[in-house]
């Protein structure tokens, strides 16, 4: 049970890990720090090579810690799939983060829908392998069908309070996406 509520909880971490990369109008680190940069002929997360700095809602600051990642770094956002293009000063990177539109903010629900089916598939797969592993110790002998019933229903009790908390967080999110 309690190796099936640490899952829980990892999914849980996840799915907000996920959601946080998730743009919603505000200028947020989550959304570049994972951002793979080419740095001297290896794939590098941008947070390593860089601080990355939020001076108002709609700004985000890219100071890297070698003047020779500049280009990288811009070419890494370029590529990527925000549509946002950096603005280089000196030794700094800015980041204006367009407002959305209608559809970028639907579009953004239905990604938000991918990323909460994918936590329930995982919720779902963790209590199959647990109810397998009830009903093969029941089998063994190692358990009573008392017990066999009282932790099947611990487990489903679990993976309804997971599930609530999914659909918390994603209609949180879903708020905040389509706030104007």
């Amino acid at each position: 049970m309690q190796d099936f509520k640490q899952k829980g909880s990892n999914i849980i971490e996840h799915l907000r890990s996920e959601m946080g990369s998730l743009r919603t109008g505000r200028a947020t680190a989550a959304l570049i720090e994972d951002l793979e940069v080419d740095y001297y002929g290896s794939k590098t997360p941008l947070k390593a090579i860089a601080a990355i700095g939020n001076p108002d809602a709609r700004t985000l600051t890219i100071q890297p810690w070698d003047k020779g990642a500049m280009q990288p770094i811009e070419k890494a956002i370029q590529a990527s799939p925000l549509g946002i293009n950096p603005i280089a000063d000196r030794d700094l990177i800015r980041l204006t983060i367009p407002a959305l539109t209608e559809e970028r903010r639907k579009d953004l629900v239905k990604l938000l829908g991918r990323y909460v089916e994918d936590a329930r598939i995982s919720v779902r797969k963790e209590r199959e392998d647990n109810l397998r592993a009830i009903d093969n110790q029941f089998k063994a002998k190692e358990i009573t069908e008392d017990d066999r019933f009282r932790q099947r229903n611990d487990i489903q009790k679990i993976v309804d309070d997971l599930n609530k908390k999914i659909e918390d967080i994603a209609l949180a999110k879903e708020k905040e996406i389509m706030a104007v």
